[in-house]
């Protein structure tokens, strides 16, 4: 069955314009989202090119094949910009009019006009670089994670392919008697993957950016706003969901922690200087826990952090390190001499699997003793879990034991 490319360029062009506003109409109901217009833009930009090429043979050539091109690659240039501004980097005015540059400069050559593989093979050329540099900018973005950043990787990718290989497709399917026009790379089965291509990739930009709406909200009900560390919400979802939690045999500390005196630190120096020393600790606390476990704000002046796969001496270490940091840190807040200090309740379990509310509670009364001690310290609960009851979700504990740290 023979394709009309004639037909597939009028619905195409009318479907950029309806997939163009449609992403503009979304952009304009949250403007929060400037990717959306860059690319709605760019299927604008595409709808203009198809209607010039159309246009071939009742326009002088420069006009339907050449501006009709610049204008092309110009919508391909904004898709990357568009790409580029989703993850939050600026767009690159120089290079996306580069390809634009090179494609009106060499049709200025006379012998470039006559060189019709050549001109696809450049024009070729200028999309695969921009569609493949709009593929890097999800690619290199990938740790954030949003599902439908994946098929938007693939459809840019096989796209750009696709149209890289138009040359030699054109030279292998080019029959006696084609007209200059079709061979120039506008052949039927390319231009119905193009249909396809600009209503699919609409649609996946169109979901990653509500997908990543919806992601921010999801972590912003689990962060805490002033710390940008977790909440209690997020501070226990995130403990559940780690692989290190479900591991057996797995030696794990658990801390709370309090900062000292901290109601009168608010009554002495105001509330912008308490929220000072939140920041500070939870700055110094999430250094010192590093990559090897997590921290989060429990309430308050309270905070909670878990150390996976950690030893004894070494969790004790970082406690320290968090006490001997902070303290260092919040002498001195905005200039008034706070003097801030914490105290650290701790408990370390030998082996699990783990049950985190009851290793809190034990934490937590740790904690208690080391505010009675005189705070600025740390105190160690020592849970050797040796036994787990299946049919329950407590764990008993072998032996307790003190032990204070100045």
């Amino acid at each position: 069955m023979n394709l009309d490319v004639n037909t597939l360029f009028m619905v195409t062009m009318h479907v950029e314009i309806m997939l163009g506003l449609l992403l503009l109409f979304a952009w304009a109901q949250n403007f929060s989202k400037p990717a959306l217009a860059w690319w709605g833009s760019a299927h604008l930009l595409r709808a203009i090119s198809i209607m010039l090429f159309g246009m071939h043979g009742s326009v002088p050539e420069w006009v339907s094949l050449d501006v009709a091109n610049a204008v092309l690659f110009t919508s391909f240039a904004v898709t990357w910009s568009g790409a580029r501004v989703f993850d939050q980097r600026s767009p690159e005015p120089v290079w996306s009019m580069l390809g634009v540059a090179i494609w009106l400069l060499a049709c200025r050559l006379p012998q470039f006009a006559t060189a019709v593989e050549f001109r696809a093979l450049v024009g070729s050329g200028i999309v695969t670089a921009y569609t493949w540099a709009a593929a890097w900018e999800f690619w290199r973005a990938r740790s954030e994670a949003l599902v439908s950043r994946w098929p938007a990787i693939f459809m840019l990718f096989a796209h750009g392919a696709l149209f890289l290989l138009r040359t030699p497709l054109g030279a292998m399917l080019h029959l006696p008697g084609t007209n200059a026009f079709a061979y120039s790379g506008w052949l039927e089965l390319l231009s119905l993957e193009a249909l396809l291509f600009t209503i699919s990739i609409a649609f996946i930009l169109l979901a990653m950016a509500k997908e990543r709406t919806e992601l921010r909200h999801r972590t912003a009900a689990a962060t805490d706003a002033l710390t940008g560390i977790a909440n209690r919400r997020g501070f226990l979802e995130q403990s559940a969901a780690s692989k290190h939690w479900a591991m057996d045999l797995r030696p794990t500390a658990v801390l709370v922690i309090d900062l000292d005196r901290f109601k009168s630190i608010n009554d002495h120096y105001g509330h912008a200087v308490g929220d000072r020393a939140l920041q500070i600790f939870a700055d110094t606390a999430k250094a010192a826990v590093g990559s090897s476990g997590l921290v989060g704000r429990w309430g308050g002046d309270e905070f909670a952090a878990v150390l996976y796969d950690t030893e004894r001496d070494r969790a004790a270490a970082v406690a320290e390190r968090i006490l001997g940091g902070f303290q260092k840190a919040a002498g001195a807040i905005e200039g008034y001499p706070v003097g801030a200090t914490a105290s650290i309740g701790m408990v370390f379990s030998a082996a699990g699997p783990l049950d985190l509310p009851a290793l809190l509670a034990e934490a937590d009364q740790a904690l208690y003793r080391a505010k009675e001690g005189g705070r600025n310290r740390i105190e160690i609960a020592s849970t050797d879990l040796v036994r787990h009851d299946k049919d329950s979700a407590r764990f008993k504990a072998a032996a307790l034991t003190s032990q204070s740290a100045a």
